[in-house]
């Protein structure tokens, strides 16, 4: 289960696996979407959604180009 973020303080985005990034991420769209927060939340809300995905988006790319550096050795076996 997650664990709430109003209690804690928010572990540091670059410290995220994709995985769990993506999960917050989640999360922060849900309570975006759901409204009821204040502007300053919502704000937060939406930085903190920003560096998630911005994270989530680096490890894609990474992923990428580790996938492309294995498909060329393989290739050139």
């Amino acid at each position: 289960m997650a664990e709430s973020n109003d209690q804690q303080q928010p572990v540091d985005v670059g410290e995220l696996s994709y995985e769990r990034a993506r999960e917050e991420l989640v999360l922060v769209v849900s309570r975006l979407e759901a409204g009821g927060v204040g502007l300053e939340e919502s704000l937060a809300l939406w930085e903190r959604g920003e560096a998630l995905a911005d994270r989530c988006e680096a490890w894609l790319e990474g992923a990428k180009v580790r996938l492309a550096a294995a498909r060329e050795k393989a290739e050139n076996a």
